[in-house]
């Protein structure tokens, strides 16, 4: 297999709002909340539903990278119930290979409430759900181990049992890839992720404002300075800015494409990461693979959703 993810199975459920209701709801635009069950259905009782998708962060990557033909798998834990069966049958629909038997689990599968403004900025409330409560024994280890990648997002990461889940994911790895995911997780586990970066990953993806975080940068010149003595291959989107890849000795830019038709920016990091991926294990160059990412993150952004149509 070319890349197992590994990762949140969240169910996508996508409304379109106002900078008001973020306002009333004391929500940070563009960020991600974790919420409870029961804030998840006050917030969804106000809302009119636009669509409902089998997503998480590294799944939106993974249904891409099979979307370019790749062979691909995902892990990631449901619970044994209506949206626990919607997302295994979603996933097998996008010929991607589902390596977790799922079981009734004391908490039902996890939801994730992506609010897009009218700006096409997208903000997200998750509930965890079951997703949350992945260990060790969820991994399979043989599926891991017959994969050129492993794909992990820092939404995951979290003390007890999913970080030793992570753990054991890069254990087995023949080469191991992490997006950062999102500010509040940089924020949250700045030491850890920063460990992370510069021992155990291949590959590395952020996004301008996690990468300044996770190394207390002043400027971007710091972040190529960092991407230099790392030694191994770190991918920056930069939004309008366009990204930037540092490898061996290699540092690569990528202008954003212009002229999109914008309308929502859910999946445009997700479908990046697939993009560069796709180059990387079909071994094209770092600004091959750069390429092939601003491609996918603009294709993505001008429908709804994380998955191409």
């Amino acid at each position: 297999m070319k890349i197992i993810g590994v990762g949140n199975a969240i169910v996508d459920v996508i409304c379109k709002v106002y900078e008001e209701f973020l306002k009333k709801n004391s929500l940070v635009k563009s960020n991600m909340k974790l919420i409870d069950e029961h804030e998840f259905k006050k917030l969804l009782g106000n809302l009119k539903i636009e669509e409902t998708v089998s997503g998480g962060s590294v799944a939106n990557s993974i249904v891409g990278l099979s979307q370019l033909g790749n062979k691909v798998g995902f892990i990631g834990k449901v619970s044994e119930d209506e949206l626990g069966q919607k997302y295994e049958q979603g996933l097998k629909k996008e010929k991607v290979e589902y390596f977790y038997n799922k079981k009734k689990e004391i908490l039902p599968t996890g939801t994730c409430l992506i609010l897009i403004t009218p700006d096409s900025e997208r903000t997200m409330c998750t509930f965890l759900g079951t997703a949350g409560k992945i260990e060790k024994n969820d991994i399979d280890i043989e599926a891991i181990k017959n994969s050129e990648i492993t794909f992990l997002e820092g939404y995951l990461w979290d003390e007890g049992a999913p970080k030793k889940a992570f753990n054991e994911a890069i254990k087995y790895s023949n080469k191991t890839a992490l997006s950062l995911s999102d500010k509040f997780c940089v924020d949250r586990h700045k030491k850890s992720f920063l460990e992370l970066v510069q021992n155990k990953l291949d590959i590395t993806f952020a996004n301008e404002q996690e990468i300044l975080e996770l190394i207390d940068a002043k400027s971007f010149s710091d972040v190529v300075s960092f991407g230099k003595e790392l030694n191994k291959i770190l991918v920056i989107t930069r939004s309008d800015k366009g990204s930037v890849a540092i490898g061996q000795n290699e540092i690569v830019e990528c202008e954003s494409q212009t002229d999109l038709k914008i309308v929502d920016l859910t999946g445009a990091g997700d479908l990046f990461a697939a993009g560069f991926l796709h180059g990387h294990i079909n071994k094209m160059s770092l600004k091959e693979s750069l390429n092939k990412g601003t491609e996918m993150a603009s294709r993505i952004i001008q429908q709804i959703g994380a998955r191409l149509n």
